[in-house]
């Protein structure tokens, strides 16, 4: 079932969401060389409490922790630890609080020091993919079209489109109707209508779409090897253009693109949708 959101929910859902925005601003300040990933979990918890709300992911299913760190070859659900970042990472915050009852969820994939061009390439692209899934978000398009704007972002480049783990109805439910998934084939003809609340999280891989979930039963990574970035907002469906309830835009760090863009430019494989990814 599929819950439509009133006014007051809506208004709810965009506290909650600007809270999640807030936390991941302060994690991405601390994601440098020589920080744990149990620190990034620490300081997570410490900022929702501060701000009266609760954690959505710890207590989920078992899951111990407030924040999921994936780090290179990771694609989500990482487990924080005492394994410290270095320069060249890529890391992937996934994270989720719930305020006066609804929740707000978003992930984003930052730079930990001087990564590869090809690191660069694949967090360009995925974030890219995001915002042309928010792009196609709108009252009348199915869920089809969000999935088919987010793969078409991502085929030329020939990257994995992860279909095990997709988006997510969000509100009082950190999960709930419908499925948002990245690839056309396995997406619904539902339609979107205003009131909707989604959680839109392209989760791409360098090499194959292919991954498999470690032994401690939670962390997802790439069967090859290769690096996988993901990012995600929590989004409104409108009478217009679609409102995204968790912006972090121009809040966390990015590498520089200008260089990779022309280089997209060049091999033909650019094609922005959505807000100024630099």
């Amino acid at each position: 079932m599929v819950n439509i959101k009133s006014k007051r929910e809506l208004d709810l859902m965009r506290q909650s969401g600007k809270l999640v925005a807030r936390v991941l601003m302060e994690l991405t300040k601390m994601a440098v060389p020589g920080t744990k990933l149990i620190e990034l979990d620490q300081a997570a918890e410490e900022l929702t409490l501060s701000f009266g709300a609760k954690p959505s992911f710890k207590g989920y299913i078992g899951y111990r922790h407030s924040l999921c760190t994936s780090v290179n070859e990771q694609v989500v659900h990482g487990i924080p630890t005492d394994r410290v970042l270095k320069d060249g990472d890529i890391i992937g915050l996934d994270f989720g609080l719930s305020y006066q009852g609804f929740h707000g969820d978003s992930a984003v994939t930052v730079a930990v020091g001087t990564i590869s061009e090809e690191a660069k390439e694949l967090l360009f692209v995925t974030k890219q993919s995001l915002y042309a899934g928010i792009d196609a978000a709108r009252a009348g398009n199915s869920i089809k079209d969000v999935a088919m704007a987010i793969e078409s972002v991502i085929k030329p480049h020939g990257f994995g489109i992860v279909k095990e783990f997709v988006g997510h109805g969000i509100g009082e439910k950190l999960h709930e109707d419908p499925q948002i998934p990245n690839y056309a084939a396995g997406a619904s003809n539902l339609k979107l209508k205003p009131g909707m609340t989604i959680a839109i999280e392209p989760m791409i891989n360098r090499g194959t779409h292919k991954v498999r979930v470690l032994g401690d039963r939670w962390t997802a990574v790439t069967n090859d090897g290769e690096l996988s970035a993901h990012y995600e907002h929590s989004i409104a469906i409108t009478e217009g253009e679609p409102e995204i309830l968790t912006a972090w835009e121009n809040i966390v760090k990015q590498p520089d693109y200008q260089s990779l863009t022309k280089q997209l430019n060049e091999r033909g494989k650019y094609g922005q949708r959505g807000p100024n990814p630099t």
